[in-house]
């Protein structure tokens, strides 16, 4: 986005809380805004996984407590892979009654209860994602998503992504400048937004059905990007 105009004051972001008066600084030349976006890739070195237990019984109490037996195979089954309990986090337990459309009455019938119950894992090597995944559906797992990667740690990448955005958006306000007859530009504002890794394809879900297959699913993490986008005014000088 490139902006190009011919304010009087230009208005400076600060970080202040909201009673604060805002700090203006003046501006006798015109201004040109840009928005400018920079990536920097990266290999991932972490792996989020999904996993869930569905189970389905006549009454809300059975439901739940097979679904708990289920669930907690599943989780031990984790903490084997030697996956620490900070990495495990519960996402959802879900119980909702079950029904079956009766043509001949045209009226629902109720059938039961469902309860779900799902972890989100976080896997620190990532070269086991594969084998992890499978070990999960030997133990019970009725359902899979994931992996998507990420980086533990993208502070180095934002900050040469940080620096590449400055430098170009520096750079394009010195040839408007130029092209408009002055000599150089005085920065006035920067703020900035960041976004996140790259999206992965997740794999689809896995049910029980499928856990007969006896190959380990293959995984490529490939790599994931550390985006900044950052939105720079410039005085235009003579």
């Amino acid at each position: 986005m490139i902006r190009y105009a011919f304010p009087l004051l230009a208005v400076v972001a600060v970080a202040a809380p909201a009673s604060a008066a805002e700090v203006h600084i003046r501006s006798t030349g015109p201004v040109v805004e840009l928005t400018v976006q920079e990536t920097v890739k990266q290999r991932p070195d972490l792996a989020t996984v999904g996993a869930g237990v569905t189970s389905d019984a006549p009454t809300a109490t059975a439901a739940m407590r097979a679904n708990s037996r289920e669930m907690d195979s599943v989780i031990r089954q984790i903490r084997a892979l030697g996956i620490d309990e900070d990495d495990i986090q519960t996402t959802g337990i879900n119980l909702n009654p079950q029904y079956d459309y009766d043509r001949a009455s045209q009226r629902q019938v109720f059938r039961g209860y469902r309860v779900s119950n799902r972890v989100s894992v976080t896997l620190r090597d990532i070269d086991e994602t594969g084998e992890v995944l499978d070990a999960l559906v030997a133990a019970g797992a009725t359902d899979l998503s994931g992996p998507s990667f990420s980086v533990d740690d993208d502070s180095a990448a934002k900050a040469q992504a940080r620096r590449a955005a400055m430098k170009r958006a520096e750079s394009q306000a010195r040839q408007y400048a130029e092209w408009s007859g002055y000599s150089g530009i005085r920065l006035l504002e920067v703020s900035e937004a960041i976004y996140g890794h790259r999206p992965i394809p997740m794999m689809r879900a896995m049910d029980a059905a499928e856990q007969s297959v006896a190959s380990v699913p293959p995984v490529q993490p490939g790599m994931v990007g550390a985006g900044i986008s950052i939105t720079v005014k410039y005085e235009m000088t003579r």
